[in-house]
């Protein structure tokens, strides 16, 4: 698959804000800071097409963006430690959760992982919910240019490892890094057989 176009859609706090003949979703998710708007960018090849900040927590809405006019990618709120108080966070956790279990145009879960580090209880937690809410999903470890490989390869048979335990066979997984643009067109390529597996 190519992306001839992305465009901004809309920002939301609800589910059901959403019209109910929107196009299908693919979402993106992770840990504050995990790089998910730098990712985005780099998949849409459209500097700036979500906003990316150094700051944890920055993304504290449900975005949408019309790829192709045909399919939309939504930019999730980040999970764990942010620079928000504990009210908001509360919100922000109640909204994510709430778009996932409930959103019916919601086709995959997206869950970025840093590959420098091992596999954090949070990202398990998170992982665990969503199997038991029956939520598909596939791993992208991010941030990979920061590793050699064999350092990558290392930790990604970590990861593969510590989720053996809890999935078989285990869910997709790709190495992918904002600024070199690796494992960009295996995204895209896995998202292109599931639509076209949907449509």
């Amino acid at each position: 698959m190519e992306i001839k176009q992305a465009r901004y859609l809309s920002s939301t706090v609800k589910t059901e804000d959403q019209p109910g003949n929107a196009p299908l979703e693919f979402a993106f998710i992770g840990r504050s800071n995990v790089g998910k708007s730098s990712l985005i960018n780099m998949l849409c090849r459209t500097s700036g097409l979500a906003h990316t900040s150094s700051t944890p927590g920055k993304t504290q809405c449900i975005n949408r963006f019309l790829i192709n006019e045909q399919w939309i990618l939504t930019d999730l709120p980040g999970y764990g430690f942010a620079k928000i108080s504990k009210t908001k966070r509360a919100q922000l956790e109640s909204m994510i959760l709430d778009y996932i279990e409930r959103s019916e145009q919601l086709v995959l879960l997206f869950v970025l992982l840093d590959s420098r580090h091992p596999l954090q209880k949070i990202d398990l937690e998170f992982l665990l919910r969503l199997g038991t809410a029956q939520i598909p999903f596939a791993l992208i470890l991010t941030k990979t240019d920061k590793l050699s490989n064999p350092a990558l390869e290392k930790q990604t048979q970590l990861i593969s490892g510590a989720l053996s335990e809890y999935w078989e066979p285990l869910p997709p997984l790709f190495a992918v890094s904002s600024k070199t643009s690796a494992g960009r067109k295996e995204v895209l390529d896995y998202i292109e057989t599931i639509l076209s597996g949907t449509l």
